[in-house]
């Protein structure tokens, strides 16, 4: 039972300090740019995360290497923009064993990051947590203000050219995507298909 709480307690000690790491190296080194993809978006996963994780009675350990996932989970960004979930599972590699993580810890948080990567795809309930939380945004009351940010970012970086590319891509996006969790399925999906709804109309008015 002691030695149970100590690794617990290790695991505490270890987690909080390569948070505090990588927030700072993501305060200082993210591009400004990042309107959606900055620093808020990744505290904004985390807690999605932690509300998900607490629905779905996730702890110990495996709560330790889900949350190191998600914040390190958008890393590769402060080296690149496409493709940075490969650059993220990369610098993890490089990050993780500072703080005494395992290799076969370090696998499973390079898994958790790519399967963040756009079709997500999950194979297991921790791979379901960080994708339903990364996307959390999508079934709720700030699906307008926080996309707004998403759609600014695309403009700058040429993901598309104007506001009506951006809602096709969104009912394209909103129609094919799926919660994983009981959780999300529970409290996001209805309101993610209103939201879904609500571009459609919007789309439903061009005439080009």
């Amino acid at each position: 039972m002691g030695s149970c709480i100590f690794v617990h307690i290790y695991g505490l000690m270890r987690f909080e300090a390569l948070k505090s790491h990588v927030l700072k190296l993501m305060e200082d080194g993210l591009p400004s740019n990042l309107h959606y993809h900055g620093l808020h978006h990744t505290l904004y996963v985390y807690e999605a995360a932690n509300r998900i994780a607490d629905h779905e009675k996730i702890s110990g350990n495996e709560r330790e290497l889900l949350m190191t996932g998600v914040i390190l989970h958008d890393i590769g960004f402060l080296e690149t923009y496409h493709q940075h979930e490969e650059k993220g599972a990369e610098l993890a590699a490089k990050i993780l064993p500072k703080f005494r993580y395992s290799p076969s810890e370090i696998m499973l948080v390079q898994s958790l990051i790519m399967r963040t990567k756009v079709p997500q795809i999950a194979t297991n309930k921790l791979e379901e947590i960080i994708c339903d939380a990364d996307l959390d945004y999508l079934g709720t009351d700030q699906f307008l203000s926080i996309g707004n940010l998403l759609f600014k970012e695309f403009l700058e970086y040429g993901i598309v050219e104007d506001e009506k590319a951006w809602n096709r891509l969104q009912v394209n996006f909103l129609s094919s995507h799926t919660y994983f969790t009981s959780f999300a399925k529970s409290f996001r999906a209805e309101k993610k298909n209103q939201n879904l709804d609500f571009v459609k109309k919007i789309v439903e008015t061009y005439t080009d």
